[in-house]
């Protein structure tokens, strides 16, 4: 190489705009948490219905930092103990974050640094007088009511609507699928941010969606087989022929199940001389738990559970997201009604049967 040669090379190099690669934004989490010495946090998210780990941290000195992991788009996630006795959820995103507050009621922590979950508090700050007034409804009456169950569904769509551009919509839309048609979930989608409508649990609520359009009124309930309590199992499509058959999702662990189970009860009681009949498809993880709830309710009717919580194969099947929860099937077993609950259960019901 002459010495022309070698200096044009080095002109060029020199004068050749530097290539830099910009670096992937990250998250940054620091905790200060009084009384938690040496107390070890787990930070986990729920995805798909199972849960995800994403770090682990130890207070030392009334803090700790969670440093390098990414999101792709702001989403809820919780820091718990290992014991899983303590902890609060927040909306992370790729920011500075800081938790501040008592280990002894860390579940009023106060977390700052992310728009998101500044968004979501406020939210939650707004439905405070709605949980209040449930609560004391509950402590009263030992029941839900549900004309608030009514307003807080309803001030979940309103946020949703009124703001398409907030990561916090879809974790709100997520808990309405049962209550929208599949047509409102669509125009609701349509009008959101593309980046929040391209979230991963935006890419969660499509596929329910999609999903949900094969168990609404009118079509063929979909066949599954899952084992009773004596582990024989019991096909869906065993059950069907009689004049109505209501598939109730419940668990043991469930409160609002437990309320709900004397309505369900009253129901079957009335009817299945006159051709109404339940099958029960039990959520619950353990056996003990499942077998001790039927008894103490005293339900009489067929129970059947893989017990895998919602990860049921027949839950995944209906899209079952929250319980209780049930489908009305007619002798064909076509689907003519979803989600009836006191009354309301009753009343179709005997509506039904007074028409055969």
């Amino acid at each position: 190489m002459t010495k022309t040669t070698l200096l044009l090379l080095l002109l060029t190099v020199s004068a050749s705009p530097v290539i830099t690669f910009s670096q992937v934004p990250k998250y940054e989490i620091t905790a200060f948490i009084e009384g938690a010495e040496g107390v070890t946090f787990v930070l986990q998210k729920v995805s798909e219905g199972k849960i995800v780990y994403l770090d682990t941290t130890t207070i030392i000195n009334g803090t700790c930092n969670i440093r390098g992991g990414s999101v792709k788009s702001p989403e809820l996630v919780s820091l718990v103990t290992t014991d899983r006795k303590k902890g609060l959820s927040f909306f992370l995103e790729n920011t500075k974050i800081t938790i501040s507050g008592r280990f002894d009621s860390l579940s009023d922590a106060k977390v700052s640094g992310s728009k998101s979950n500044d968004e979501y508090s406020t939210f939650i700050k707004s439905m405070r007088p709605l949980t209040e007034k449930q609560a004391q409804l509950r402590k009263e009456y030992e029941i839900d009511n549900a004309v608030v169950l009514g307003e807080m569904k309803a001030a979940q769509k309103d946020f949703v609507l009124k703001n398409p551009d907030s990561y916090v919509s879809p974790l709100l839309l997520s808990s309405l699928i049962r209550d929208l048609k599949p047509e409102e979930i669509e125009s609701i989608i349509k009008a959101m941010d593309p980046d929040v409508a391209n979230s991963p649990l935006m890419v969660e609520i499509k596929a329910k969606t999609l999903a949900l359009t094969a168990v609404i009124p009118g079509k063929k309930a979909p066949d599954f087989t899952l084992n009773d309590v004596n582990g024989k199992p019991v096909s869906l499509s065993s059950k069907v022929g009689v004049k109505l058959l209501l598939i109730d999702f419940w668990a043991g662990w469930c409160g609002p199940c437990r309320q709900e189970n004397p309505n369900v009860l009253r129901t079957y009681d009335e009817f299945r001389k006159k051709g109404f009949d339940i099958l029960g498809v039990s959520l619950d993880r353990t056996r003990d738990e499942w077998l001790k709830a039927i008894a103490d309710d005293k339900l009489p009717w067929t129970q059947v559970s893989d017990l895998k919580y919602f990860n049921s194969a027949a839950a995944k099947m209906y899209n079952v997201t929250a319980i209780p929860s049930n489908f009305l099937l007619d002798d064909k077993g076509i689907i003519i009604a979803v989600n009836l609950r006191g009354d309301a259960l009753y009343t179709k019901v005997k509506e039904l049967l007074d028409k055969k």
